[in-house]
């Protein structure tokens, strides 16, 4: 039972970093144009 004490806030933690990261990449305009990188592979430059 004492282990939830620790497993618990460790757990919220990594879910407020995870929402955190997820956030900063939409926010820094990450998934803006993701047709177009999919199409990148296929074009000879």
């Amino acid at each position: 039972m004492d282990i939830l004490y620790l497993l618990i806030p460790l757990s919220v933690a990594l879910v407020l970093a995870i929402l955190a990261a997820l956030w900063w990449a939409v926010y820094r305009g990450q998934f803006e144009s993701v047709e177009q990188e999919g199409e990148r592979i296929l074009r000879d430059d």
